[in-house]
């Protein structure tokens, strides 16, 4: 799950690997998207080639009330080699490298429309899978956001890579982002454990915990907080009240 935040604007602008399958439909109408460019759109432009009526009712029923496993087994019988190539990346030893090429402006029609459009005005948030992205992101290209929320972050994905690439970074980012973490105390141990040393792993970069003026890091255990939308939801007043903060 990912977001591109806004001063102005919340909106959906990408979302990758385990995603929630609503927003497919989004991406697949939009052809002038840049999020068309993303192999997970380039799979379901394949599935959907010649398909008959019977086919294209059983993309929508998955779309709409499926499970993640019901679209990849969609995908995986329909989408042939562009299937296979999201796989490969999914694989690598840089997944979200790809990511990395797109004009993040473009993103979405609605940046057109946008108030405040510079970087400290700007940031990108996520959960799970989508907050891991959001990191990498935020290290790789922080000419462009200034804003981090990353909740629940799948730290543990390719044997926690992202922690190298945090101490690879970290030191060419001379303005930090201004980054929220959090993790629900009762998404598991090891969740927790990895949350834990990513916190620490940014305090040893240069991020400065909170509160106060010059905080640009906000670590939070969230009690009883579990690995869902209904859980993240309730994070969603104090992520933005930390990130955008009243003048």
């Amino acid at each position: 799950h990912g977001l591109v935040l806004n001063a102005e604007h919340i909106y959906v602008a990408t979302q990758l690997l385990a995603a929630r399958f609503h927003l497919i439909n989004n991406i697949q109408n939009n052809p002038h998207s840049r999020l068309g460019d993303l192999l997970l759109a380039e799979c379901i432009k394949t599935a959907l080639e010649d398909a008959d009526e019977a086919v294209q009712a059983r993309f929508a029923q998955i779309a709409n009330y499926g499970q993640d496993a019901d679209m990849e087994q969609f995908l995986r019988e329909r989408a042939g080699s562009a299937w296979g190539g999201m796989q490969a990346l999914v694989a690598g030893a840089k997944p979200f490298e790809l990511v990395e090429q797109f004009d993040f402006p473009l993103l979405s029609p609605a940046a057109r429309y946008a108030i405040r459009t510079e970087r400290e005005h700007t940031g990108l948030g996520g959960s799970s899978l989508g907050g891991l992205v959001t990191l990498y992101l935020g290290l790789c290209q922080p000419q462009h956001f200034g804003k981090l929320a990353v909740l629940s972050p799948s730290v543990w994905w390719n044997h926690k890579s992202i922690l190298g690439t945090l101490n690879e970074h970290a030191p060419q980012v001379w303005e930090k982002p201004r980054i929220w973490l959090d993790v629900g105390d009762h998404e598991g141990r090891k969740t927790l454990r990895d949350a834990e040393q990513l916190a620490r792993r940014l305090k040893a970069n240069g991020w400065r915990p909170g509160p106060g003026p010059h905080a640009d890091l906000h670590f939070e255990r969230v009690p009883g907080g579990t690995h869902d939308e209904a859980s993240w939801s309730t994070r969603v007043r104090p992520m933005l009240s930390f990130l955008f903060p009243s003048p």
